[in-house]
């Protein structure tokens, strides 16, 4: 019977061998972690892979090793993650971050905040490197209602006001009833259908088409 030691917990396996996978397995961690053999300075912790194999059958205990899960926000919110690099694409992801919007590194004053692109790497191991925020970027553009293009400058828009774009105003009639649908916008609402009293995120030439009954 051999013994081993991950994260300081000592565990039995009866075979000379063992790989990554299943030390993950028997100390109950997960799959995606990344496994390490601890080493003797002055050299680094070797990376164990799922398919590599340790021989146990050594005088001392093996020891073994996961690294601390990485704590960061995104606007104040809190986030877990084992990896050790994170992009500007993947924060704009998990904070639901609108596309137009800029992302930024807050940073210790006097210094800036730093702007992250996003294919930026943040390594959120080092010091100071776990808060960000996203901040509004002011939106100019149009949308195309019933094939016209109209300026629009909100981030947002209404029911009603796309109402108003396609036919100069909208109606509060109930015998008048307008269908809206729309295509081509934010990954936070692609494609779909209004009703009244709905809103939408809006992008620069997303398409609305807007009809009216009247029922009377």
């Amino acid at each position: 019977m051999q013994t081993l030691k991950v994260n300081g917990k000592e565990y039995e396996w009866h075979h000379q061998y063992i790989t990554g996978a299943e030390i993950k397995k028997i100390a109950e961690i997960d799959p995606q972690v990344d496994l390490y053999r601890l080493v003797q300075q002055p050299y680094s912790n070797e990376l164990i892979a799922d398919d590599s194999n340790v021989d146990l059958a050594r005088a001392e205990i093996e020891e073994f090793l996961t690294k601390a899960k990485l704590r960061f926000t995104i606007n104040k919110k809190g986030f877990e993650t084992y990896n050790q690099f994170i992009t500007g694409k993947e924060i704009r992801v998990l904070g639901k971050i609108n596309e137009e919007d800029e992302i930024f590194l807050l940073v210790e004053p006097p210094n800036q905040p730093e702007f992250i692109k996003d294919e930026t790497r943040v390594d959120l191991a080092l010091p100071g490197k776990e808060h960000f925020v996203s901040i509004e970027k002011p939106f100019e553009g149009v949308l195309i209602v019933n094939g016209r293009e109209k300026p629009w400058r909100e981030r947002t828009i209404s029911f009603s006001q796309v109402v108003t774009l396609a036919f100069g105003a909208y109606d509060n009639n109930p015998n008048k009833v307008y269908t809206v649908t729309y295509d081509r916008g934010p990954a936070q609402n692609p494609e779909g259908t209004m009703v009244k009293g709905d809103i939408v995120i809006v992008k620069n030439k997303m398409i609305f088409n807007v009809t009216a009954t009247d029922k009377s």
